[in-house]
């Protein structure tokens, strides 16, 4: 292909919409099933005619935005073939080599830009089609497939239960358990996972939740009864982990019905690519923190730090950890448990047919990550001490707040459609439910296909964030080097722990706005430090810079590259 007829074929898509709806199929049969689908849905019918025809127009655009993705393909293909002849052409004769390279530059130009304004013509028209559609009908927005239901349809699921309640019943003779309440405790649930197995294949819909709950109760009693044996605790964390994602999890496995990006959208949170990164991360987590535990229960006579030395014990066995009645390793074990066990629960569609598995996950994830990782920053302050796992799990939680919050903004937005098209709001939460037919195909789907780069959409960390997670480092970490001992310490460490978390959470697009916390939190940091006592002049100056520094890389919004609907205004 020669670089004027792919120039020529630029101009052509970006003067005017390809063709649409009658023949479309046949005059393109390169087209990918994604432009098919907009090409040959019709906009809904019951619409006042400016909604339809802007809907139409909508489709229009998704064509094309289609043709651009492919023809952006091919200018990179082209590109790399051409990479090769630049060279030579450049060692052979340089001022030919500019000549030559003006076009193409212009040309890539068009390519990258083009893309970017049709997604924005994009998100005018679904808005304007939102302001200008009527309410919708109440009897439209009718129950979603209750997901629920398809736990009674399984049954091998609830057979392969019986064996492991079976296993509980006759674990504490085998493995000798040392705690009596550990042992009646597993026996006694062995009994009840086969008793609620067998309701279960009779179709009695509470039983593989109760069974579910059982399994969650066998993997918490071991840090409750610390269990005196390392057989024990991982007898019951694993046995209880394969009972409730037996009972409930792998029955709830199976696609839904419906629209899949929540409307306005660009993507769809709840895709497994989008919950890949909680599910590793949390997974390491729970292996870190369950090795922290183990130290904690006796089972090993030393936690291994590579970095602090004998840090990760002296805070593992400090007083505020033996104030815990469990484990509190353990208990960050259990949680990043139930974070995997959540990450992996449901459809692609979870956000509108799980709504409280979506604000369960969120729950574990965002308020008590935040807390936690919080925590693990002050350790200096509360033990005098660093843990290096700790702060590893630390860091990890972050970054699952950070990619899990676009799902909750999609849940709660598909909650305030049901609550405006009349619904129950809780009923609507507990059991989820369709979208109105008016908005149900109305999304701005810029990636029909999932690839490995959608494990980020909806998570663009700029230079400005990744700044401001340092100038937060270095807040902390000046105490050590100043010398800074007193309120100043304390200060310091909270204020530059406040400012690393509120940069991870604005890494996410739909919490950007967060940022401007860093502004408060800069200006604390570059004024208060003047009037804490025992401060040398260079920590006061270094924390004047690092608070202005905070405050200027908190200003500017940074890059957004998705569209999230009626939320968009939000993204400031």
């Amino acid at each position: 292909m020669s670089d004027k007829s792919g120039h020529e074929r630029h101009e052509m898509h970006g003067q005017r919409a390809p063709e649409t709806q009658e023949g479309s199929a046949e005059t393109h049969p390169g087209r990918t099933g994604h432009e098919a689908h907009a090409a040959g849905a019709p906009a809904p019918s019951g619409l006042p005619e400016r909604v339809q025809k802007l809907m139409a127009h909508l489709q229009e655009m998704r064509i094309l935005q289609a043709v651009l993705g492919r023809e952006f393909d091919r200018e990179m293909s082209q590109q790399r073939r051409h990479d090769a002849l630049m060279q030579q052409l450049m060692d052979k004769d340089p001022k030919g080599h500019i000549e030559a390279m003006r076009p193409m530059q212009d040309r890539k130009a068009l390519v990258r830009e083009l893309p970017t304004a049709l997604l924005g013509h994009e998100a005018e028209l679904y808005q304007e089609a939102e302001r200008l559609r009527p309410e919708p009908d109440v009897k439209e927005l009718g129950h979603g497939p209750l997901m629920a239901w398809h736990v009674l349809a399984e049954h091998w699921v609830h057979i392969a239960v019986m064996p492991l309640g079976a296993w509980l019943i006759f674990s504490p003779a085998a493995l000798a358990y040392g705690s009596p309440a550990l042992a009646w405790s597993d026996m006694i649930s062995g009994a009840l996972v086969i008793l609620f197995a067998f309701l279960s294949m009779r179709r009695i819909a509470w039983a593989p939740w109760a069974s579910a709950l059982v399994g969650l109760w066998v993997a918490f009693a071991p840090l409750l009864f610390w269990a005196p044996t390392p057989a024990e605790y991982a007898n019951d964390t694993l046995v209880g982990m394969l009972i409730a994602a037996f009972s409930v999890i792998i029955p709830m496995r199976s696609e839904m019905p419906g629209p899949e990006v929540p409307p306005g959208w660009t993507y769809n949170p709840s895709t497994w690519a989008q919950r890949a990164p909680v599910i590793v991360l949390a997974t390491l987590s729970f292996f870190l923190t369950r090795y922290m535990a183990s130290f904690q229960l006796g089972h090993i006579p030393a936690a291994w730090d590579p970095i602090f030395g004998g840090g990760t014990e002296i805070v593992l066995g400090s007083e505020i950890s033996r104030a815990f009645p469990v484990s509190d390793a353990g208990l960050g074990a259990y949680t990043y448990l139930l974070e995997l066990l959540s990450a992996v629960m449901g459809d692609a569609r979870r956000w509108r047919t799980m709504p409280w598995m979506v604000a369960m996950f969120g729950l574990v994830v965002v308020p008590l990550g935040i807390t936690s990782t919080v925590l693990v920053m002050l350790q200096p302050i509360a033990v005098g001490a660093w843990c290096t796992l700790c702060l590893i799990t630390a860091l990890f939680m972050l970054i699952m707040v950070a990619v899990s919050l676009d799902e909750i903004v999609a849940m709660i937005q598909f909650l305030i459609i049901g609550k405006r098209a009349g619904r129950s709001t809780w009923r609507l939460f507990w059991t989820g439910g369709d979208l109105p037919k008016p908005v149900e195909d109305i999304g701005l789907s810029r990636r029909p296909e999932p690839s490995l780069a959608g494990v980020l959409w909806g998570a663009s960390l700029s230079w400005r964030l990744l700044a401001s997670v340092v100038v937060g480092v270095w807040v902390i970490a000046a105490p050590w080097l100043f010398g800074t001992r007193g309120p100043a310490f304390t200060f310091e460490s909270v204020f530059g722990a406040l400012a690393i978390v509120i940069a991870f959470v604005a890494w996410a697009e739909v919490t950007r706005a967060v940022r401007f916390l860093n502004v408060l939190i800069g200006l604390a940091i570059a004024v208060a430090i003047w009037f804490l006592p025992e401060v040398s002049l260079a920590a006061r100056l270094s924390d004047l810079v690092a608070g202005l520094l905070l405050i200027a890389l908190s200003v500017h919004r940074g890059p957004v590259h998705d569209r999230y609907g009626s939320w968009d205004p939000l993204i400031v």
